[in-house]
């Protein structure tokens, strides 16, 4: 038979009320009172019914935490330090996966609202009104972009990418491509942003190339594109993209960096196993999926709530703190010095850009080598 709550009452000698607040709201119970009421309960072997307290509280401990790609690795480090940081506060996390779709982000915004506390949006293709609509109906954390008046907990791309770019530059590549990622990220957004910034400081052109899918395929599919557009370095929107670009010009008997250097951004596991090893921008997913958690239930516990377990414009204390946090330029060996000659690479043809593979379903087929950045004056 299993243990009920009249049962650790019982054994601690106290009213079955107590009890109740000692795990619905401990800091309304004498620090003494508490202590022995969750010692009989261990001892007892009880689990309060977490159904029944959200009820009482208006609290589910449930947290949602919607995701882009649950095939991305980038994705797995950062929800595993989120329910790790849940659990450690008596929280559940249920994951959800978008596939990239910014319609499917939506309803699971709206499925979720009424069975958890609060929301992690993790690398979201929606807009930024349509998210800020969202807010209002649960209360969101944003996970890498930046919405404003919202809590966002965001990696510095923009660092990782001025970063690289100045890492090409420094080995001697004036000529650059910018493998982009899909339309919508504000990652993509971002990089773009100071990857053409430190172009121009250091005198180097950097063409874009995309918006590309964010996988393996995505970066293998515009292979033979940077082979004939004659850059010498190539900075990829992610790893994976960076990974199936070295895969195509491999295949394409284009040598990394002899030929061509490439640079990713997220160092995940496998940017350590390829041939050559990935330069990459190493990404802090683990502490973002920690802090937004921590900025999710900062939210005052006690705050009056709704019947759907919402807070109400006068009792919500959400905050709207947006942290930053540092990402590293990892150097490995698929970024060499530009040839000395300035001769086009191996296989690079000097008659401008060519056709490229097709892009993943679902994806707009990449810009023929748009130059965002150059070193001409403006």
């Amino acid at each position: 038979m299993p243990v009920t709550i009249r049962d650790v009452a019982r054994a601690s000698g106290v009213h079955i009320s107590t009890v109740s607040r000692t795990f619905s709201a401990p800091h309304l119970v004498n620090p003494e009172t508490r202590v022995r009421v969750l010692a009989c309960a261990e001892d007892l072997g009880y689990r309060p019914n977490r159904a029944a307290r959200a009820l009482i509280t208006g609290r589910t401990h449930n947290i949602g935490l919607i995701i882009a790609d649950i095939a991305n690795p980038f994705f797995p480090p950062l929800i595993k330090a989120a329910e790790s940081q849940a659990r450690s506060r008596d929280y559940h996390v249920f994951v959800a996966d978008t596939n990239e779709d910014p319609s499917a982000e939506e309803e699971l915004v709206h499925a979720l609202a009424k069975q958890v506390d609060g929301v992690l949006l993790c690398s979201p293709r929606m807009s930024n009104s349509l998210i800020e609509q969202l807010s209002r109906e649960v209360p969101l954390v944003v996970i890498n972009r930046q919405v404003a008046g919202l809590p966002c907990v965001m990696m510095d791309v923009g660092q990782g990418a001025r970063s690289a770019v100045e890492h090409l530059v420094g080995l001697g590549h004036r000529r650059i491509g910018l493998l982009g990622g899909p339309r919508g990220s504000w990652t993509n957004r971002e990089i773009r942003r100071t990857a053409g910034a430190a172009a121009r400081s250091g005198g180097a052109e950097l063409t874009l190339i995309g918006p590309n899918p964010p996988t393996v395929a995505g970066g293998g599919a515009q292979a033979e594109h940077v082979r004939r557009s004659g850059v010498t370095a190539v900075l990829a929107y992610n790893d994976l993209m960076a990974i199936g670009l070295i895969e195509g010009l491999d295949a394409l008997g284009v040598r990394v960096p002899q030929d061509v250097s490439v640079v990713g951004i997220d160092d995940i596991a496998l940017s350590r196993l390829t041939r050559p090893k990935l330069t990459t921008v190493a990404t802090p997913t683990g502490a973002a999926g920690r802090s937004a958690v921590d900025m999710l239930l900062q939210q005052d516990p006690e705050a009056p709530r709704r019947g759907n377990g919402r807070s109400t414009a006068t009792g919500d204390r959400r905050t709207t703190a947006q942290l930053m946090l540092q990402t590293e330029l990892v150097i490995r060996d698929s970024t060499g010095p530009v040839l000395r000659s300035g001769r086009p690479r191996t296989g690079a043809a000097t008659d401008g850009p060519g056709p490229h593979g097709p892009a993943d379903p679902g994806y707009p087929a990449a810009t023929p080598g748009e130059v965002v950045a150059s070193s001409a004056k403006e």
